[in-house]
């Protein structure tokens, strides 16, 4: 694809996912934009081994965007950074297509590994802001991870992750997603079995209560029985 042809793809990728955006002449002022304009330049820098060259143009990036691609990532098509300030990107990782990143997501690795140190992101994979993935494992396609998670393992395909560290709460999503994007409406297991501990806990209550109301009734029967009696 020409150089002509990818900038139109991205202004059209954003457009696309960005309500934000009301015209393709404000996509040129864009984040996601700019950093990506420099990232594919100094990618084929680093493919011919020009290191120094590809580094210099991927942090005159960093400096414009807040974004830090490194230009020895693997990016495929339909890439999106909404906002994006804080966002870092790790040598070795590979990025499949149509996959969405939100502001302060880091693709990292743990400083234990050599080689392949970084994560490889699936196909339809969106990672909500504030998002850590650590290490080099896969993010299955069609994932979802949580706003603020810590993402240390593999994560089977068609999965949404949330929490510190980042565990499945669900599993075959019916929806993509790039169809909704929505980094809200999210399981939160913890917050379900609080809840559930809380009707439990009512039910427990109202037990005892009922139960000293009976013992209450018994008393005053027997007292009432022992009056007559005498």
């Amino acid at each position: 694809m020409g150089f002509i042809n990818k900038i139109k793809e991205e202004i059209a990728i954003i457009r696309q996912r960005d309500p934000a955006i009301h015209s393709s002449m404000e996509v040129f002022l864009y984040p996601s934009f700019k950093v990506m304009l420099h990232y594919r330049l100094a990618h084929k820098l680093y493919l011919k081994k020009h290191y120094f060259l590809a580094r210099w143009i991927s942090q005159r990036g960093v400096r414009k965007t807040g974004i830090e691609i490194h230009p020895g990532a693997q990016i495929g098509k339909g890439f999106f950074i909404d906002h994006g300030n804080g966002v870092i990107i790790g040598e070795t990782t590979i990025i499949g297509d149509n996959v969405t990143l939100y502001q302060g997501v880091t693709l990292g690795g743990t400083g234990k590994e050599q080689g392949k140190r970084h994560p490889t992101i699936g196909n339809n994979v969106m990672i909500s802001a504030g998002a850590k993935v650590l290490g080099s494992f896969t993010i299955g396609d069609n994932s979802k991870i949580g706003a603020g998670s810590v993402v240390l393992e593999e994560v089977p395909p068609n999965s949404t992750v949330v929490g510190v560290p980042g565990r499945v709460v669900k599993r075959n999503n019916q929806t993509l997603p790039q169809e909704d994007l929505d980094q809200v409406n999210m399981p939160d297991p913890i917050k379900e079995d609080l809840i559930a501990l809380h009707h439990a806990n009512t039910e427990f209550t109202n037990s005892i209560i009922d139960l000293e109301r009976k013992l209450r009734e018994m008393r005053h029967q027997c007292d009432t029985n022992c009056e007559k009696r005498r």
